[in-house]
């Protein structure tokens, strides 16, 4: 039983940083270990659980019926928080495991999914309340996000100014792909964002941030 994966963040700065893919992307590995099973593909995604239209899981699809794979992901609110889009998923013949809930039968993925859309429904009715109440109060609003999003711009930059060293090694050594530079710094012992597992995607997104082409 091949597996394609999906791992899926909400916004770009998660994508950049590493947050939260090195940790869905070691479930899935992990679970795939445990079964003794390959994940053949692994697709990533940059959107709201919220929204349907999400071409790399639209691909991620089309590989599974393709191969005959199972989707695997690590939690079922990566796949969506929408009731009615998990239910075009099982209804499209895709099977698919979360790894949260591996065991779980149609009705209690059902019943997940129903929670998680809850959750969001009742996560966006607090922030507007409170924002709300914010601006009564004669708070300027977005000012902490503008500092909070350069204080990890500079975080992952000066991430990547550390790693830069160990990335040209590893180029001067002959690692042309991605995969082969993310096997060398594991080799060296150096430390992603999150103190993850290095990855290709991990590389190309911190050679990107460098300006390194390769």
């Amino acid at each position: 039983m091949p597996l394609i994966g999906y791992l899926r963040v909400s916004t770009g700065r998660q994508q950049v940083s590493g947050l939260g893919l090195e940790a869905q992307r070691s479930s899935i590995e992990q679970y795939a270990s445990q079964i003794g099973e390959t994940i053949e593909q692994v697709f990533v995604e940059t959107e709201s659980g919220s929204k349907k239209n999400r071409p790399e899981l639209a691909a991620a699809l089309v590989a599974c019926k393709k191969q005959k794979a199972t989707l695997i992901i690590a939690k079922l609110d990566r796949l969506a928080r929408n009731v009615a889009f998990v239910s075009s998923l099982m209804e499209a013949g895709v099977e698919f495991i979360a790894v949260d809930a591996p065991y779980a039968n149609k009705l209690m993925l059902h019943i997940l999914s129903a929670f998680a859309e809850h959750e969001r429904e009742m996560i966006s009715e607090r922030t507007k309340a409170a924002l709300a109440a914010a601006k009564a109060r004669g708070v300027k609003l977005g000012r902490n996000g503008a500092v909070l999003a350069a204080q990890n711009k500079a975080a992952a930059d000066k991430h990547a100014e550390l790693v830069q060293k160990h990335i040209m090694g590893a180029l001067d050594e002959g690692c042309v792909t991605y995969q082969a530079i993310a096997k060398h710094l594991t080799s060296e012992g150096v430390k992603t964002a999150d103190s993850g597992r290095w990855h290709p995607a991990t590389v190309r997104l911190i050679m990107k941030r460098l300006n390194i082409e390769k």
